[in-house]
Formats: C-alpha cells, structure tokens, sequence
C-alpha cells in the first residue's frame, strides 16, 4: 500500500489517461472520467467501473444523454500497489478495462485478451 495525496493521484490518473493510444480514446463519446475514494458499498475490492450504455446496446442515444462515466477508486488502487510504478500499471490497465466496457466488451473476453 502506498499513501499519495488526491492531487497526486489525480496527476498520475491523468497523465495515464493522456498515455492511452488516440485509436482507443478517438471514439469515446459522451464520458467522463472521475475518480472516487471508494465504492458505493465502502470496499476495497473493486478498481474500477464503467457507469453507462456500451455503444452495442444503445438505441437512440444522443441529445440530452447524461454523459457515461469511467470511475477508478483511489483508495483500492492505492491499497492494491506498493509503488508508485505500480500505481501507474493498475491505473492503466483499469482503465483499459474500463474503457473496454463502454465498446461492449465483456469480462470474458477481456480475461481472454488479458485485461481482466
């Protein structure tokens, strides 16, 4: 477990964010990234969470659509790590995942592919 502030979380989050390749984050539409201290339910067992419609179940989405959104959870990012380097891994493999899950990707096959 390592122990950074909010900002600094939030500078390291940000600059994994800008790291993603332009291919993976062009097609986003409508989603914000945030971050949270934890889940709903106050564990430590979840990293991450896409929070809307993947683009392969939406209908008429468009107009007047509250945004998707992207969460990572600091606190179980920051209990999982022992380094900062190691922070920077889980931050971007979750959101890889994350993002995954907006293009209608499942579980399964991100455990296929090694994301999961």
């Amino acid at each position: 477990m390592i122990s950074l502030s909010r900002d600094e979380f939030e500078r390291i989050y940000s600059d994994e964010l800008d790291a993603l390749p332009d291919d993976m984050v062009e097609g986003l539409e409508n989603v914000v990234f945030v971050t949270e201290d934890r889940p709903d339910d106050g564990s430590l067992d979840l990293l991450g969470l896409y929070d809307g419609v993947d683009v392969t179940r939406r209908d008429r989405y468009g107009f007047g659509e509250l945004p998707d959104r992207i969460i990572l959870y600091r606190e179980p990012l920051l209990d999982l790590v022992g380094s900062v380097e190691e922070l920077r891994d889980e931050i971007h493999v979750t959101l890889v995942h994350e993002i995954a899950h907006y293009y209608g990707i499942d579980d399964e096959r991100l455990h296929e592919l090694g994301w999961a």
